[in-house]
């Protein structure tokens, strides 16, 4: 099969958990500071962070982050991630990586980045799984590593994670780190399409230009024992 390196993009993915269940709802206008109900949850979080809670700490940040409640603040984001990374919040410990990788709110560090990725991903958590997979396969914070890089894309894909699910397609059509497999890629674009993933339903239509309907069918095929194996 021919490689398609101008299409497959590794995507870096922000794991934001909404503060209150109010907070997941969209407000079309929602203004700088947000809604009533946002300033609300703004003091609810703010009280319980303030008292040392991780899960408060880490949705007073995501609140500074998204600027609901309170005018943003990235700064004041990093510091509350940080308070709930440093007792062990996986999510927080992820978006406190996010915010060193693309320098907001703190100064900009691939090697620190890496090393709250890992401490997210070692707990289990599938968005930091992905992301410090894809700082492995392109070297940032971490010595280069194609073979690291399925490692932990693989175990965020068996998560559910559609981004990790497209990103270790790419692995597999481009034999990096892994056997070349235009069938095992194919399954797992599958799978991160029925995910939602743009970018995997892109895939699929280049992979079937260059596959043999035989080809489509067994990568069809693999991608339903691997959601039945996986319970998906």
């Amino acid at each position: 099969m021919k490689r398609w390196p101008k299409y497959l993009t590794t995507v870096f993915l922000l794991l934001l958990m909404a503060a209150t269940s109010a907070a997941d709802n969209s407000h079309d206008n929602l203004q700088a500071v947000g809604s009533e109900e946002d300033a609300r949850a703004f003091k609810r979080w703010q009280t319980k962070a303030e008292r040392g809670d991780p899960a408060g700490q880490y949705n007073l940040g995501v609140l500074y982050y998204l600027g609901r409640g309170v005018m943003k603040d990235d700064r004041a984001a990093a510091r509350w991630y940080r308070s709930a990374a440093e007792q062990g919040h996986a999510t927080a410990q992820h978006n406190l990586g996010f915010m060193y990788h693309s320098g907001q709110g703190v100064a900009q560090s691939d090697r620190v980045a890496a090393n709250w990725y890992r401490l997210a991903a070692e707990q289990g958590n599938a968005a930091a799984q992905n992301s410090l997979g894809s700082m492995y396969q392109n070297g940032q914070g971490v010595a280069q590593s194609d073979r690291r890089a399925v490692k932990w894309y693989r175990r965020a894909a068996e998560q559910g994670n559609a981004v990790a699910q497209n990103n270790l397609a790419i692995m597999y059509v481009n034999g990096f780190g892994i056997m070349q497999s235009d069938e095992h890629a194919y399954a797992w674009w599958v799978l991160a399409a029925n995910n939602n993933h743009a970018l995997a339903r892109r895939n699929i239509h280049i992979a079937r230009q260059n596959m043999t309907p035989y080809r489509v069918r067994k990568g069809q095929q693999l991608a339903g024992r691997i959601q039945h194996r996986l319970g998906m």
